[in-house]
């Protein structure tokens, strides 16, 4: 409760990850599918979704490496517009299996990228990616643009959760952990 600035960020980002994957648990391929309205999103694509971001936030935004693997095995992602698109149409012919293991994956390798970057520097660091003029984002900025991100899509997995059988809340109970079938 009074850590310092990087223990409160990472604090704030597994928070946002353990009530997203706790959103997403246990759910099959037609829980993981269902979508409400006329929005295309749902929670299995949402699991691919933010597996990509961890990865493009980590390893090419931080480090200015490539995707790899697995998105290069899983023919994916397009550059552009079309990436959301592939995201999650490919994700409603992915088992549960796979997402689960897709996103569980990229959180852990988004863990070590980032213990590895916050060893080497201070969150005042810059990252990679350049945004023309306004010259190279901080790790900080980084952290706060996918505490971002976390923020809209758990909202998003809160009401899909919502609609598939009515799972609601703020935060995971305290015991929960995910599903020993359905980690990476």
């Amino acid at each position: 409760m009074a850590g310092t600035e990087v223990e409160h960020l990472l604090a704030a980002l597994d928070r946002q990850r353990a009530t997203f994957r706790w959103k997403a648990d246990g759910l099959d391929a037609a829980g993981l599918n269902t979508k409400i309205g006329a929005s295309v999103l749902t929670i299995g694509g949402l699991l691919k979704h933010l597996a990509l971001v961890e990865d493009e936030k980590f390893a090419v935004w931080l480090a200015g490496a490539p995707l790899g693997e697995p998105w290069v095995s899983l023919g994916g992602p397009p550059k552009g517009d079309d990436a959301d698109e592939w995201v999650f149409g490919s994700a409603a012919a992915d088992s549960p299996e796979d997402l689960y293991a897709l996103y569980d994956d990229a959180v852990q390798r988004s863990h070590q990228r980032l213990a590895a970057a916050l060893a080497g520097g201070g969150l005042d660091q810059p990252v990679h990616i350049r945004f023309g003029d306004l010259g190279h984002m901080s790790l900080r900025r980084l952290l706060f643009d996918l505490l971002e991100e976390y923020g809209r899509h758990t909202g998003h997995a809160d009401l899909l959760r919502e609609a598939v059988d009515g799972r609601v809340g703020e935060d995971p109970p305290p015991d929960w952990r995910p599903r020993p079938e359905q980690t990476g």
